[in-house]
């Protein structure tokens, strides 16, 4: 490599992780718990799940979910029902009402029920520290300008990850693979560790780096599918008013033609009349597959809520396809808790070397530039400027 590539891959690594560190450190910390969310959950009060069948199941022993939406509504005269979901292990299902079909969140209320004998068993929860937590994590607080930033930040990550790769090659030509030289200079040491954990975790930082962009970058990438494809599965009734509840045919009805048209997968959630899901005169159910892979991917069947006749089905665009696949691999929620612990592990070498980077920086930010580059081409053997700790 010329000195002049060196040149431009060092200053693109330098400016790509000193503009993103903060921020990384902050998604580094905040999502380290989150990929334990479901274990801290429980052991922090959340309500485990039940014995028994899938609520997506219609297993003998289950209310039929015309009865379970009336239970619900009993609950909250006056309202409309906007969505029901369903636990696929067990018989526990939510139904979230609202004053009108397009309520906004905050009049939103979640309501958790048995379907074995239709019992309400929690009321709506208040937010506890883990879903602080991922607000911090995913728009900082900000909405969609907080996760567009955040998506940046990964775009300048991915960046710093490339250009740290290329320089490795001519850091590392004098030196073994995986050499730490810990009889050297503080710095020195430091330096090698930065290297070493780095190459290491170089093609998971990748993943949860472009799967991190992607997710920032839900909300428009679900707009698009909404005002695309959704918009043309229910053009027929666009703009048309909510059906109300009174006029709803049979719920079992419509999930039983909707079975017939996806057989092999599992109901994840129904979106009812008029919300941003659905069309003013359809029930929206979306279903999910029964493999590990498939069982992330979505696809919507759209039932006339009057007759409960199957209007369309269609499968989700590319696009969306990766975001419901990069939402759980961005937290290591495919494999169970040995896949969480290896994040968990993988995050903590990555902090371990946003740290250092910055322990780096600081300690040979007022050394000239060719004595930098040097220290890159020799393998660390030109030590620009010794850290004032030494």
């Amino acid at each position: 490599m010329t000195r002049s590539a060196v040149r431009t891959w060092y200053l693109v690594h330098k400016w790509t992780s000193l503009v993103c560190t903060l921020f990384l450190l902050i998604l580094c910390l905040t999502g380290l718990p989150l990929i334990f969310h479901d274990e801290i959950e429980e052991l922090t009060g959340g309500s485990p799940p039940l014995a028994g069948p899938a609520s997506s199941s219609d297993a003998p022993g289950l209310l039929p979910l015309d009865v379970m939406l009336q239970r619900a509504l009993s609950e909250r005269p006056g309202e409309v029902p906007l969505y029901m979901a369903f636990d696929n292990e067990s018989p526990l299902l939510t139904v979230t009402t609202g004053p009108a079909a397009d309520a906004p969140e905050p009049q939103m209320t979640l309501m958790l029920f048995d379907r074995t004998n239709g019992s309400l068993v929690a009321p709506p929860g208040e937010e506890g520290f883990m879903e602080f937590l991922l607000q911090l994590h995913t728009d900082m607080f900000l909405g969609l300008p907080g996760m567009l930033f955040l998506g940046a930040m990964g775009v300048l990550f991915v960046a710093a990850l490339v250009s740290g790769v290329v320089l490795y090659a001519p850091f590392m030509r004098k030196l073994d693979f995986g050499t730490v030289r810990t009889e050297r200079s503080r710095r020195l040491k430091w330096l090698d560790w930065h290297n070493l954990l780095g190459i290491t975790a170089f093609a998971w930082m990748t993943v949860v780096g472009l799967t991190g962009i992607i997710n920032a970058l839900a909300t428009p990438l679900v707009d698009q599918w909404r005002n695309g494809a959704l918009a043309e599965m229910t053009g027929l009734e666009a703009g048309a008013a909510p059906l109300p509840p009174s006029r709803y045919g049979s719920l079992d009805r419509a999930m039983a033609s909707a079975r017939a048209a996806l057989p092999g997968n599992d109901p994840q959630f129904i979106a009812f009349p008029g919300g941003a899901y659905s069309s003013g005169h359809h029930y929206t159910v979306f279903f999910q597959g029964d493999t590990p892979l498939t069982k992330r991917l979505l696809t919507p069947a759209l039932i006339d809520a009057e007759t409960g006749r199957l209007t369309a089905v269609r499968p989700m665009p590319l696009s969306m396809k990766a975001l419901q696949l990069s939402q759980p691999l961005h937290f290591g929620d495919y494999g169970g808790l040995p896949l969480k612990l290896l994040w968990a592990a993988l995050t903590l070498f990555t902090i371990v070397v946003l740290g250092s980077g910055l322990y780096l920086w600081l300690g040979r930010r007022h050394a000239p530039l060719p004595l930098r580059l040097a220290e890159v081409t020799s393998g660390g053997q030109v030590d620009p400027l010794p850290s004032p700790a030494e």
